[in-house]
């Protein structure tokens, strides 16, 4: 019986030191990832006189006046790649 407790308690350290390595490792492999991105593209919302009145609105706000300008038929459309038109200030930040 005392040979049982004696390897009972044994095994789980071996295990709490496989588990705290692997979470070490994982860790550092997110870490890793995290500074390998690459820098943010995306152009932020430019600071001029067209876009000041929007800054003052939240974002559901603001996004409803962006298609009056970015439509086709607006004084500055959008390219033809671009993404989705209706989540504007989710990439250009302000």
């Amino acid at each position: 019986m005392t040979e049982l407790v004696e390897r009972k308690g044994k095994k789980p350290r071996k295990n709490v030191l496989l588990l705290n390595l692997l979470f070490v490792a994982a860790c550092g492999g997110i870490l890793f990832f995290l500074l390998r991105a690459p820098a943010e593209t995306t152009a932020r919302l430019p600071d001029d006189a067209d876009h000041l009145p929007f800054r003052a609105l939240g974002k559901k706000e603001a996004e409803k006046h962006c298609e009056s300008c970015h439509s086709p038929e607006g004084v500055a459309p959008l390219s033809a790649d671009h993404p989705p038109k209706y989540r504007c200030l989710f990439c250009h930040k302000r």
